[in-house]
């Protein structure tokens, strides 16, 4: 479980890098993107390592209609995501369209997944989107709604 949470950190760390430490970032100038990247490759691989070799203990289970559930829940998740990449109607509606799809996507597999090492690593991912939300929110400052 510890290299689950420690790669739920470094991905957090490497996603907020620039936003809470923008003149350190920079300082790396061209090295600073191939770096952040190789960080974030390196979390994705100690979360697969923590959560497959996570002792986990089955904390909650939902009845069988959640997994219709989420799946409806999925295919909005893929749309948010999906949208986050262009500019269109929905956009106008919302300003973090692909940090919203994760925590939608994270919701839907808590729905499914009751055991401890879901629920740290859907969980982590749902905070951390929220917590992106909220940096990038306070960095930007008041948002205006693209035509």
């Amino acid at each position: 479980m510890s290299w689950l949470i420690l790669g739920l950190a470094l991905w957090t760390g490497a996603h907020l890098f620039k936003r809470a430490l923008p003149n350190q970032r920079e300082a790396l100038g061209k090295a600073g993107r191939p770096l952040v990247a190789a960080v974030i490759v390196a979390s994705i691989a100690m979360m697969v390592v923590g959560f497959r070799g996570a002792e986990s203990a089955e904390i909650y289970a939902l009845p069988g209609w959640s997994w219709y559930l989420n799946n409806g829940l999925m295919v909005g998740a893929l749309f948010l995501m999906d949208i986050g990449r262009v500019n269109g109607v929905t956009r106008h509606y919302i300003r973090h369209p692909m940090l919203l799809g994760v925590i939608v996507w994270s919701v839907a597999h808590l729905l499914v997944n009751g055991d401890t090492a879901s629920l740290v690593l859907f969980g982590g991912f749902s905070v951390w989107a929220m917590l992106e939300m909220a940096v990038i929110n306070k960095a930007e400052g008041l948002w205006r709604r693209p035509e």
